[in-house]
């Protein structure tokens, strides 16, 4: 494969330190921080597209992975002030909702009937919510919903309950997990470097927080994912610098079942002056993603986020994960103008998209048990 691919990448002009990097990434050798951004700055498509097919298929075969799953979204009021969201409402705002444990619980047990595997629970840091509250909700819909496995709380939430409960996070999350915490979802790493992080989402938990709540988690046996927010104000300095911690931490831990880049979108929030990525740099930012982050296992494209046609052209770039079927529970991305704004998948269209595209599709659980082939 070696000899083939730089014998092809010579013959259209592919620099000496491109070639250089595909050698490396043939031979399965980790690439430096320096070789991530070339990547990003002088990696066409398809040559990134190779690159990235080369790892995903390492790692993962031809299998694309999807789940049966919805959104429990408790409130969407919150006491941050991110400046790239269009979720956040203040409390008696209109547009807001706080859904009571008893209704949240309720959906669970509705959409359980149906065949899901996986209850996902994000929402806004309410002011009025603390830890106790979470721990409730989790037996409650442990309890409505038995056998399905809960992914709930970004570290950000997390954070929020403990303190608001004057509790560590440590027990915190033991507390969760004993109530039925199975994994963790990645939201809320936005871009790792300080200074933007100032800039975007100020009053939320910052870097070091963020990632030692994952290490926590992981050390707790609670799996989790891992997100970057990209197209905003980021350079690709800071992509590369933000997936080089991340790799960092899964070096020590192992605890990151997946990679989502989360593209921003621009609809009514304060940075509706920035245009959204091409979907050619959608592309790129997966490619690179796949190539860079050796250790995570999996690579998620997030379909409400980005619609289904460019989920479908991601499969080609190191995606080897489309989510769930979500059954339209989620508004996050909605709200923010996404391409999918009643975002409902079934099973079929699942696995033709994966088929379309040459793969194999494989439904998993939350922790990427095989359920189905």
């Amino acid at each position: 494969m070696r000899a083939t691919l730089v014998s092809l990448f010579e013959q259209n002009g592919v620099s000496s330190a491109l070639i250089g990097i595909a050698e490396k990434v043939v031979a399965a050798e980790r690439l430096s921080v320096p070789e991530g951004l070339l990547l990003y700055q002088e990696g066409s498509l398809p040559f990134l597209s190779v690159l990235a097919s080369v790892v995903r298929r390492r790692i993962n075969g031809d299998q694309v992975f999807y789940n049966k799953n919805i959104h429990l979204e408790p409130t969407n009021i919150c006491v941050n002030h991110c400046a790239f969201c269009s979720y956040r409402r203040r409390k008696g705002e209109e547009g807001c909702w706080e859904l009571s444990i008893e209704e949240l619980a309720n959906l669970a047990a509705e959409h359980a009937l149906t065949g899901i595997t996986e209850v996902h629970i994000v929402g806004g840091v309410h002011p009025d919510r603390d830890l106790h509250f979470y721990v409730d909700l989790l037996k409650e819909v442990g309890r409505t919903a038995p056998g399905v496995q809960i992914k709930a709380f970004t570290a950000v939430e997390i954070d929020a309950m403990c303190k608001f409960a004057s509790m560590g996070v440590r027990e915190g999350l033991s507390r969760l997990k004993e109530a039925g915490l199975v994994s963790m979802p990645g939201g809320g790493a936005e871009i790792f470097d300080e200074e933007i992080r100032r800039k975007i989402c100020p009053d939320k938990a910052n870097t070091q927080e963020w990632l030692e709540i994952h290490r926590t988690a992981h050390e707790l046996g609670i799996p989790t994912n891992s997100t970057m927010l990209y197209g905003l104000i980021e350079k690709y300095e800071h992509r590369v610098d933000h997936m080089n911690r991340l790799r960092m931490l899964q070096d020590e831990t192992g605890g990151f079942n997946a990679f989502i880049p989360l593209k921003f979108k621009h609809y009514n929030n304060r940075f509706s002056h920035v245009r959204e990525t091409t979907t050619a740099e959608d592309l790129k930012n997966y490619a690179v993603s796949r190539v860079f982050l050796d250790n995570i296992p999996h690579l998620k494209a997030y379909w409400p986020m980005i619609g289904k046609m460019v989920a479908q052209l991601s499969l080609a770039y190191g995606v080897d994960d489309l989510d769930g079927t979500i059954d339209d529970t989620t508004k996050i991305y909605s709200m923010a103008g996404s391409e999918e704004q009643s975002p409902v998948a079934t099973t079929g269209q699942l696995e033709a998209m994966i088929t379309g595209a040459g793969y194999q599709p494989v439904e998993r659980d939350t922790l990427y048990n095989i359920l189905s082939k």
